[in-house]
């Protein structure tokens, strides 16, 4: 059974960070790209970051580039996101996903909001 639990999110003003943590049971972790996506109200889910099983290649939406991080540990089955410099439009719900897996946490709430 695959488990998928997300962390870190908040309020937090314009121009501020968060580092949201996502931990994961039953796969094998490294074998997975893994995904972050948000929704915010009244909006379709989009993908925010990409990384590959080794971690040695990302890719992210423009609308974050540089200012976004995601990582991973795969010794912890963990992936993350450093968010730095946010913005109100990044006011979402935040989940991780193992790629090609129908497999989601509640989320995280991030509000962005002065």
């Amino acid at each position: 059974q695959v488990q998928v639990v997300e962390s870190g999110g908040g309020l937090v003003h314009p121009g501020g960070s968060l580092r949201l943590s996502c931990a994961t049971s039953g796969i094998i972790f490294a074998r997975y790209t893994m995904g972050w996506h948000r929704q915010a109200p009244g909006k379709q889910r989009e993908l925010v970051a990409l990384i590959n099983g080794t971690g040695d290649n990302t890719n992210y939406r423009d609308s974050v580039k540089g200012r976004f991080t995601i990582s991973r540990d795969n010794t912890m089955n963990t992936v993350y996101l450093q968010m730095n410099n946010l913005k109100p439009e990044d006011t979402a719900v935040y989940y991780c996903n193992p790629l090609g897996l129908n497999s989601w946490g509640q989320g995280t709430q991030v509000t962005v909001s002065s």
